[in-house]
């Protein structure tokens, strides 16, 4: 480990251990919480998923919104990547194809935080992942 050398270094590792420690608390209780999941197989990568994950994540916390932000493989919607799986509590999980920048802003202003339906859904029968 490098030693800090700035009181600016020190707040960046602060914020850092304490989202990962976010993190651990809120896997013990990911039922009660929005579950989005970013699809990270090479097609999604190549497309910005990285990205995607990195807004969804920024918006989450600039909005207070408690959340467990994961990757995962491939979906099988190669055609729409970036993909994205949202799950409400108590909901069905939708997944939203085509997630760059202004979409994933999208989803957390309209679909997570004010439960509305929003354009990009893929509508047909997919198996959680």
């Amino acid at each position: 480990m490098s030693k800090i050398k700035s009181l600016e270094e020190l707040r960046k590792l602060r914020e850092e251990v304490q989202t990962r420690m976010k993190l651990r608390e809120n896997s013990d209780k990911s039922e009660d919480l929005v579950r989005i999941k970013v699809a990270m197989a090479t097609c999604g990568i190549a497309s910005g998923a990285r990205e995607t994950m990195r807004v969804l994540i920024e918006q989450l916390d600039q909005r207070g919104v408690d959340a467990v932000v994961t990757q995962t493989g491939c979906m099988g919607y190669c055609y729409a990547e970036p993909t994205v799986e949202v799950t409400l509590p108590g909901k069905e999980p939708m997944v939203f194809g085509e997630v760059k920048e202004a979409r994933a802003r999208e989803i957390i202003d309209k679909y997570v935080v004010n439960h509305e339906l929003i354009d990009g859904i893929i509508p047909i029968n997919h198996q959680s992942i």
